[in-house]
């Protein structure tokens, strides 16, 4: 009977513990928003589907919650200006007919002229 009592209680601790890594797909108008999990919990990325295609602004983080990008589609084609941050190193990459027309990069100590 011990032993059965205290295989139910690792049973139930072991349960209570695991977390849902699934991710969460929520209704918005016509839109779908999905979020998407680390193995912590904390968010992963971000975003809208529309007709199954990625849709609108995307945006990923790292671990810690720092955005990593901040990414654009429309009907599940890259559109517009995407930001990705590696570091102190700012990318934006902007995007047209969903291939690469431009890179910038900055880094924390480039200096910017102000008129």
């Amino acid at each position: 009977m011990k032993k059965l009592i205290i295989i139910a209680c690792i049973l139930a601790v072991s349960l209570t513990q695991a977390q849902d890594k699934s991710p969460s797909f929520e209704k918005v108008g016509d839109l779908v928003k999905a979020t998407y999990f680390y193995e912590d919990g904390s968010i992963e990325k971000q975003g809208f589907f529309k007709d199954k295609k990625l849709e609108g602004t995307w945006t990923s983080f790292d671990t810690k919650g720092n955005k990593t990008t901040i990414a654009h589609y429309k009907s599940g084609k890259k559109v517009g200006k995407w930001f990705m941050w590696e570091g102190n190193v700012l990318r934006e990459v902007n995007f047209e007919n969903s291939t690469v027309a431009s890179v910038q990069t900055w880094k924390e100590d480039t200096k910017i002229a102000v008129k």
